[in-house]
Formats: C-alpha cells, sequence, structure tokens
C-alpha cells in the first residue's frame, strides 16, 4: 500500500484511539466479565443489580449502563452473539428493484403499493421473502442521485416510494391531484426512470395533500418514538433553503446541535413537519407490504458525504477519505464509492449509536436484512480524496463489537441477517460470519464447485445488480457493452464462466432464452442453502443489468425501468417456470 496514505490515514485517525478508552463495554450473554472494583449495573428494564467486580453471567441482552464511584455512567452492551437463522430449513426468494417495478397506477416509479402487489404474487408463486433494493432516503432536491447506494441517510426512507392514491386525505383533494397524475402517466412510457420528474410531481401532490390537513397528533407520537426523525428532517427543510451539501451552508447550520438549525427548526416547524409526515407515510405503507411477505431490507455500506447522516454524524467520520474496493479480478480498475468512512475509535466513542440506528432501521418491517460488504465490519478500503482507488489502504473496524451488536438488534427483530461477502475476502471472515449466524452470499457466476456444495448457512443466487443477467451473460450482450465503454472487463474470466454454465446444462448457444434461464436455476436449486433467491431481471429474461461499476456518466444506472408492468408480470409465464425449480416440492 502506499506511504502517502498511510502517513495521511494515521494523521486522519489521529490520537481519536485515546477518544474510545470509555466506549461502551460489549458482552455475550451468559459469559461472565470482570470489572474492576464494585459496580452497579442499571439495566434496560429498571433494575439496579450490584456487582463485585464481575458483571453477572445472568444479565440479559439488551442496553445497560454501569456505574462505578469513581468514573462516570459507562454503556454496557450484553449481546446473545448469534444472529437467528430463517425459521425454515430451506426457502426462496425474490429479488427485486423497486424503482423499476411499475404499474399502470404507478407515477413513473415502482411504489411501496407496487410492493404490496408484488409481495401477494410472490406469495402465490411459494416464495417466502422478496429482496427489496435500498429504500434510503436521498436528498430532497434535485437533481435525485440514481443510486440506491448513495443515500443520504440509510436511517429513513424514500418519499419517491410513496404511493400517491394511498395518501390518508388524497381521494378529497383528488381533482387537484388529476392534472399531476395525467403528466406522471406520460413518465410511465418511457423505458428510463426519471426521478427529477417523479419528485418534482410526487412532492407537489404530497405538499397539496398536506396543505389540506389539520394538526396531526400522531405525528407528536412518531417523533416521541423517534426523536432523529425531526433531526433528520430539519435536514431535509435546511436542505430545501440552502441546498443539497451542507458544507456549503452558513456556518452556523453546519452543525446539528447549534443553536441556529434550534431556530430555524422553531421557524419552519411546518415544513419540517411536512418531512416528518412523508417518513410516517412510508412507515405505514412500508408496514402495509411487509403483512403480505417477509421482505428483506438491503443496507448499503455508507452514505453521502454531503448528505443527512454524515451532518448528523459529522464528529464521527474521517475527514479526507472515500471508501471503496481495491482492483480485482472483475473490476480491475477498483472502486471509488465517494461514500463517507467513520473513524473507528470516534464510532466507539459515540457508544455505536449510528450503527446501532442504521441497523435498527433497517430492521423495521423486515423478516431479514443483507449488508452490502459485510466485510465492512472488519475492514473498509480508504481512497484518499483525489487519488485513484489503486491508491488506497484498509483501515480495520471493531468488528467483534459490531458483530455483537448485530445480534442484539436481529434477536430483537426476530430477523436473519445476510452478509454479502464477494470480492476481497480475508482469511477466516467467513468462518466468523458463520458462526455468529450471519448467511454468506454465494453466487453461481462466482462459484467453481457444483451448487450441491454450497454451504447450508448461506443465501444463494446466480447474480446480482452488479453483475450479468442470465441472459446478458449468455448472449454475450453484456461482455460487449462493457468492451463497447472502455471497462477494461476481465474477458478470460467472463467466458470461462459462460463455459461452465453451458457444460452444466448442456444447452446449445441458439437454446431458448427463457430454456436457459430455467436450466440455470435449476443448478442452484441443487444447493442445500438456507435461502435460493431469483432476481425479477433472469424471471423475465432481461439482458441489461440495473447497474454496471465504473459506469456513472455513461449508462442509465439503477434506471431501467422491467419490460413490463407489476399487472403483465405477475402474469407471466417464465416466473411461474423459475419458481418451480426454486420451491423444492
Amino acid at each position: 500500500m502506499p506511504r502517502e496514505t498511510v502517513d495521511a490515514i494515521d494523521r486522519a485517525l489521529g490520537r481519536a484511539g485515546d477518544e474510545s478508552s470509555r466506549g461502551p463495554v460489549v458482552v455475550r450473554a451468559g459469559v461472565p466479565h470482570d470489572l474492576a472494583g464494585a459496580v452497579e449495573v442499571h439495566t434496560e428494564d429498571g433494575r439496579t443489580i450490584a456487582c463485585d467486580g464481575a458483571i453477572p453471567a445472568d444479565l440479559g441482552s439488551g442496553y445497560h449502563t454501569v456505574v462505578d464511584r469513581s468514573d462516570a455512567p459507562r454503556s454496557l452492551i450484553v449481546s446473545p452473539g448469534r444472529c437467528p437463522l430463517p425459521e425454515q430449513r430451506r426457502s426462496f426468494g425474490i429479488a427485486v428493484q423497486l424503482y423499476a417495478t411499475r404499474s399502470r397506477r404507478s407515477w413513473g416509479i415502482g411504489d411501496l403499493a407496487d410492493l404490496r402487489a408484488l409481495a401477494g404474487w410472490a406469495t402465490s408463486l411459494g416464495a417466502s421473502a422478496l429482496l427489496v433494493n435500498p429504500l434510503h432516503a436521498p436528498p430532497p432536491v434535485t437533481p435525485q442521485p440514481a443510486s440506491p447506494y448513495f443515500p443520504s441517510s440509510r436511517r429513513y426512507r424514500n418519499p419517491l416510494y410513496i404511493s400517491v392514491a394511498d395518501v390518508p386525505g388524497a381521494a378529497s383533494v383528488a381533482g387537484e391531484l388529476e392534472p399531476l397524475q395525467r403528466r406522471a402517466a406520460t413518465l410511465q412510457r418511457e423505458p428510463r426512470i426519471d426521478r427529477d420528474s417523479v419528485h418534482r410531481l410526487k412532492i407537489a401532490a404530497l405538499e397539496r395533500v398536506w396543505e389540506s390537513t389539520g394538526d396531526q397528533p400522531h405525528l407528536d407520537r412518531f417523533i416521541e418514538a423517534d426523536p432523529g426523525v425531526e433531526r433528520y428532517a430539519t435536514h431535509c427543510a435546511l436542505t430545501e433553503r440552502h441546498g443539497a451539501c451542507w458544507h456549503d451552508w452558513p456556518g452556523d447550520l453546519r452543525h446539528p446541535h447549534g443553536g441556529a438549525v434550534g431556530r430555524f427548526r422553531r421557524e419552519n416547524e411546518r415544513r419540517v413537519r411536512f418531512h416528518v409526515w412523508l417518513q410516517w407515510l412510508l412507515e405505514a405503507q412500508l408496514r402495509a407490504a411487509a403483512e403480505q411477505v417477509g421482505l428483506m431490507h438491503d443496507v448499503a455500506v455508507g452514505f453521502d458525504p454531503c448528505g443527512a447522516d454524515a451532518w448528523e454524524w459529522q464528529d464521527q467520520i474521517a475527514g479526507g477519505f472515500a471508501i471503496g474496493a481495491p482492483p480485482d479480478e472483475f473490476n480491475t480498475i477498483g472502486q471509488d464509492w465517494g461514500l463517507a468512512a467513520f473513524d473507528p475509535w470516534r464510532l466507539r466513542a459515540a457508544g455505536y449509536r449510528p450503527f446501532i440506528e442504521t441497523i435498527r432501521s433497517c430492521l423495521r418491517h423486515a423478516s431479514s436484512v443483507r449488508l452490502d460488504h459485510v466485510m465492512g465490519l472488519f475492514r473498509l478500503f480508504w481512497v484518499p480524496d483525489g487519488a485513484a482507488p489503486s491508491q488506497g489502504a484498509y483501515v480495520r473496524y471493531p468488528a467483534s463489537d459490531l458483530l455483537d451488536i448485530l445480534a442484539l438488534e436481529a434477536e430483537r427483530a426476530g430477523a436473519y441477517v445476510v452478509g454479502e461477502d464477494l470480492g476481497t475476502v480475508e482469511p477466516g471472515t467467513r468462518r466468523e460470519l458463520a458462526a455468529r449466524n450471519v448467511l454468506s452470499y454465494r453466487l453461481l457466476w462466482f462459484e467453481e464447485t457444483d451448487a450441491s456444495r454450497f454451504p447450508r448457512k448461506a443465501l444463494c443466487g446466480v447474480t446480482t445488480h452488479d453483475l450479468p443477467t442470465v441472459a446478458g451473460l449468455w448472449d454475450g450482450s453484456d461482455l460487449q457493452t462493457q468492451l463497447r465503454l472502455g471497462l477494461r472487463p476481465n474477458v478470460e474470466a467472463t467466458e470461462a464462466i459462460l463455459s461452465r454454465v453451458r457444460d452444466a446444462t448442456s444447452l446449445a448457444p441458439s437454446a431458448p432464452i427463457d430454456d436457459v434461464v430455467v436450466a440455470v436455476y435449476a443448478l442452484i436449486a441443487r444447493a442445500e442453502s438456507m435461502v435460493l433467491t431469483a432476481t425479477v431481471e433472469d424471471m423475465l429474461a432481461v439482458r441489461e443489468r440495473p447497474n454496471m461499476p465504473g459506469t456513472l456518466d455513461t449508462r442509465p444506472n439503477w434506471s431501467l425501468a422491467l419490460p413490463l408492468v407489476v399487472e403483465e408480470l405477475v402474469r407471466a409465464p417464465l416466473p411461474r417456470r423459475v419458481a418451480a425449480e426454486l420451491r423444492r416440492d
């Protein structure tokens, strides 16, 4: 690794390690933990337990406090140590990009009413889960970022997914909304998702409904249950006034706890409550979808350094770096994701609150979560601002503590956890994840062994949003696109995958693509893994993948609508054929 990068990281971390000395004590339930001297443990449920030098082994899981006579109170996190596993021994799920899955009644983008319809369809096919792209919140202004993996906030959700027709009070102003809805209908004919237009139309419609309503006391209860939502809503209102990057705001507004921020909130209370209301709507509509089928929410590995989470947690972020990935077999130039990097020591000194709040939020209305780039719990690849990804270096994180917290939150939610462990993985990482009951993520494209040898504690599939679809690999169109865009793909590795798949399926290159898709999914049906998955793109034999890394300005990533609307999708025959292979009847 470059010496100048190591030096820059050392300067960025500085003496931050000293700040973590009073960080939380994180222990496993049932395992005694020694402390110096007599202490009291104030439990989460309000009890006080006197301890003589050791935390009792029978102390239940939760967030407690340790108090002794000489020091300030210290957080005590007691974890079960392992995440729950899926209730079913084997099941299958369907991965959907919600924005792409439009219905005839959508406003140019798939929404939570469409998700509810997809949930019913998935259940009818025998699926137990829908794997949904991150629903994280973007900034509340245009241009709207296309990537769901570059959010303003991972704790809150994207208002573009609100179903306007299902908003309480929308029917009373239906006549005023009709012109907006007609304009939105024209977006349905476009093969690409126009988020900026959707944003303008939906926000205008939602503002009209909001203006027609009086005070909504239920929002006070919503804020009381989650005080962070009011700070997030304040950030949204500030962004509308001062621009998308808080670094460029007036100085007295750049920190969430500044007095000027409090004055702004009071002076703009109605607008702040509007943004709180949007999050309340999202929670209600997401809850309705989750009643139909288990939802697996996807958690992005990071967030926009100009966004709400970075503003809220700026004291825990290492400036001057972004996280990414080094060059590897499938991306030979490496990646700079532009996402903010937590300073591991300041994160610990903050009691891991940013991590806890993120995981807890993403587990709401979920039967499971998928952690993007789960290796980030162990180490992250920091790229200095302005440097090429090849000039980055890895920084270690307190993985044991983070995994214990993950297990505690998953236990409370009754949800299982999948770790996306693709790419560069250190020896031992997968063993540790398996010991914690974090399911591995295994893909046919990457595995050279037969699927029958995939691990049991795994979610397995054929491909992901970042990799070729079955159709795109089979006919060579995906590789040709990469070459045309100058991405320097690993042609030899791609051709080896194709050759392996052709040998395994025994199909001729001219075989009908629907038959190819079914045969490929029959290959992963051999796996004993706990969860099997199929992508909607493969279920419709789509050739273009949702995202091609490294093509920010040369390809419409995260913006390709499916070729069928939901009403047609639920009647299509190929999804039923794929589901029959994965159901294991």
